[in-house]
């Protein structure tokens, strides 16, 4: 034990953090959601994951598929209180799908787009300042535990993420979908 504690000397061998109560800002692209032809299925799923660990979105707005749009939605809610960016919707690969270029265009430094988790692999993070900003696949809107599940108390800890951390995703970065799921009690996420 002695051995042990002269190891860790200023270094954490098991450490639990506390959730900080975020404010987020939430964007939904998407010119179908935007002129109403389609229902956004994004906003009470993730208004739900937030308030399960204690935040909450303080608004949502809904921009078209318009690079500069969103651009300035993501720039307006820097203006607001908030402690999060949070962007649904146009993260494939698709031509249409412009939320990771929007997310750059704002001037976020990109720390990746694309993860080793499934699902959830066209996940992208990035910060604006020192507020985190996710771009959200849409698996989050209907798979129970994607990359975003992964993320979010790590974000709500205070802890800036890097390339490396979610490199390390991909130990554990496959969601099995069991018939009755355990989560987060499974190999899920677990590096």
């Amino acid at each position: 034990v002695q051995a042990l504690e002269t190891l860790c000397v200023d270094k954490f061998v098991v450490q639990v953090k506390p959730l900080r109560a975020f404010k987020v800002g939430l964007i939904t692209t998407g010119s179908e959601v935007f002129q109403g032809k389609t229902k956004d299925a994004f906003g009470p799923v993730i208004k739900q994951k937030l308030s399960d660990l204690g935040s909450e979105v303080i608004n949502q707005v809904f921009v078209p598929d318009d690079l500069n749009k969103i651009v300035h939605a993501i720039r307006d809610f820097l203006t607001q209180e908030v402690d999060m960016i949070a962007v649904s919707g146009g993260m494939s690969v698709d031509p249409d799908d412009l939320t990771p270029g929007a997310i750059k265009a704002a001037g976020a430094e990109v720390v990746g787009y694309g993860v080793p988790v499934l699902p959830g692999n066209m996940f992208m993070l990035g910060y604006l300042g020192d507020k985190p900003i996710v771009g959200l696949p849409g698996c989050v809107m209907y798979s129970s535990n994607t990359v975003f599940d992964l993320i979010l108390p790590r974000l709500l800890a205070e802890e800036k993420l890097t390339r490396r951390d979610l490199n390390q995703l991909a130990y554990g970065g496959l969601c099995l979908n069991c018939p009755v799921c355990q989560y987060p009690v499974c190999p899920f996420g677990k590096a």
